[in-house]
């Protein structure tokens, strides 16, 4: 069995957002100046590194992020590979994908150019790969679950009418952005995804240590 962590490790040279709080990691008490322990302070947005999206991110009163079922975000996933060339994933690329998958279809991970851009140091892009909305409505058809992305969001970037995110989170389908898949190759594995449990706040999304496994023995 082999453990890829797809998970975006976090510092201040992570990629965020544009708009979101940055992420900055400080030391509160420190050993080497004679404090008894070491710990540390983080700050960073909901939204920031490998995260989900919760329904209440863009739908008032929908349900948050620390009641999200743990039944979806545990489970059978398949890794779809988009092409290089591909810029935007739409309806035709879904349905000509989820023919080729046998048995389990609730988790679909998308692994893209997006990959090379998330990596420490990095500027934001907002030339990254996205769902469009027909894209959301045709997994919807399919019962996909839960859909993640290899960059920080889902959407078109500069997107109006958030339309992709609605039409997912509308229907009750969990979102998994920021993901790594750079080193996964395309297949079917299980995905264990575990949202930081945030009682307060909006309850929009929460930070999540996300990782794939494989089914059989290496």
């Amino acid at each position: 069995m082999r453990i890829y962590d797809v998970s975006v490790p976090l510092s201040s040279q992570t990629p965020t957002y544009p708009g979101d709080p940055g992420i900055e990691i400080k030391q509160w008490l420190s050993l080497a100046n004679g404090d008894p322990a070491n710990v540390s302070v983080i700050y960073f947005g909901a939204h920031t590194g490998t995260h989900v999206d919760a329904p209440v991110h863009f739908i008032a009163g929908a349900a948050r992020a620390d009641s999200l079922p743990l039944d979806i975000l545990i489970g059978p996933a398949t890794v779809i590979e988009v092409p290089e060339e591909l810029a935007a994933i739409d309806k035709n690329f879904i349905a000509e994908h989820l023919q080729r998958i046998n048995g389990e279809r609730n988790r679909i991970l998308f692994k893209t150019s997006n990959s090379r851009l998330l990596k420490e140091g990095q500027a934001f892009q907002s030339a990254y790969v996205y769902l469009t909305t027909d894209a959301a409505e045709e997994l919807l058809s399919q019962g996909v679950k839960l859909v993640g992305i290899d960059y920080l969001s889902v959407e078109k970037f500069n997107s109006q009418g958030f339309q992709t995110h609605l039409t997912l989170l509308g229907n009750g389908v969990v979102i998994l952005e920021g993901i790594d898949l750079g080193e996964v190759p395309p297949g079917k594995y299980e995905l264990i995804c575990l949202p930081l449990r945030i009682a307060g706040g909006a309850g929009d999304g929460a930070p999540a240590r996300a990782v794939l496994r494989t089914w059989e023995e290496d």
